[in-house]
């Protein structure tokens, strides 16, 4: 049985050929499925707030606070998924009814605070972070403001609040619950195909 037994050098060159290949394509199938979305971080608040440089540039009552990080390969759809389905999530409890989790932030008459985030798409290296893979902030900034755009169409322009794009901000919240939750846009405006590697819109 001893002699059944050999290491990866004892191997024939083809064999391990063959299992460089098998390394490469396994590696390329999880470059294929990694996740490229627009990511937006909700939390319910009974307030929110931001300030820059000690002034208070936008706050609001009950509602959301929507954190939101921009992936490079982001699109409009992308931006209406993200629209949508924070203006729809069921994350409040209906007073009439005293049913949790049955009216969103319309229903409610509640407010949304929109703050950009590029750290939401930081990977480490090592210890320390690493953002290529977040939206450049030349391409970042217009596309960043249809979004909060999109939110005013949709809902009511007054109720829609965002703090500065690019700048140091201090954000301050109180969440209710706590009541936090996460969305990608991957689930439904981008497919992947694991056959060809390609991302479909």
């Amino acid at each position: 049985m001893h002699g059944l037994h050999h290491s990866l050098s004892t191997l024939p060159s083809f064999a391990k050929a063959a299992n460089k290949t098998a390394k490469k394509s396994t590696f390329a199938s999880c470059k294929t499925l990694r996740i490229r979305a627009m990511r937006a971080v909700v939390q319910r608040v009974t307030s929110a707030s931001v300030e820059v440089d000690g002034n208070m540039v936008s706050e609001i009552g009950p509602g959301l606070l929507v954190l939101v990080g921009l992936h490079e390969s982001d699109t409009d759809s992308d931006a209406d998924y993200i629209c949508r389905k924070v203006l729809n999530m069921r994350l409040f409890t209906n007073e009439s009814t005293g049913r949790g989790w049955d009216q969103n932030v319309m229903q409610r008459n509640y407010e949304v605070l929109l703050v950009s985030q590029f750290t939401l798409y930081g990977v480490l290296k090592g210890n320390k972070p690493d953002f290529h893979v977040a939206m450049p902030p030349q391409k970042a900034k217009p596309f960043y403001e249809s979004l909060v755009d999109k939110f005013r169409k949709a809902y009511r322009p007054d109720a829609i609040k965002d703090g500065v794009f690019g700048a140091m901000m201090k954000v301050n919240l109180v969440n209710d619950g706590p009541v936090t939750m996460q969305l990608d846009s991957s689930q439904s405006s981008k497919s992947t195909n694991v056959e060809t590697g390609k991302t479909i819109n």
